[in-house]
């Protein structure tokens, strides 16, 4: 399969975490933007001045979530995180975050605190 790498634009910004996680889940960056477009739930993400978003996935036999996590940064989205979460989460609990997500975000947690939602 031949990946391609998204590039950042006049609407959306990378993280390299995020273009990790792309490849991880064999994701395509107009997956992630259609997400963003078309989500069928919206919430606080877990990540301080932080949205994330979710567009249901099912298959014949099983059920996923694609969640994309953003902050908006001016006129742009900043793509922070996306992942499949096998199964359904329930509205306004917290959803289930791998540790390696947890541990890029408190990398840069910083760049967080100086942007305006």
């Amino acid at each position: 399969m031949n990946f391609k790498q998204p590039k950042d634009d006049h609407r959306y910004l990378w993280t390299v975490h995020s273009k990790q996680k792309l490849f991880q889940y064999a994701l395509g960056p107009n997956v992630i933007k259609r997400v963003i477009r078309h989500s069928d739930r919206k919430e606080e993400g877990i990540a301080p001045k932080t949205i994330a978003v979710m567009k249901r996935r099912d298959g014949k036999t099983s059920k996923k979530e694609i969640w994309v996590m953003y902050q908006k940064v001016a006129t742009k989205k900043r793509i922070i995180s996306a992942w499949i979460y096998p199964g359904e989460t329930d509205p306004g609990k917290e959803i289930f975050v791998p540790d390696e997500v947890w541990e890029e975000l408190t990398k840069h947690s910083k760049n967080f605190e100086d942007v305006d939602v």
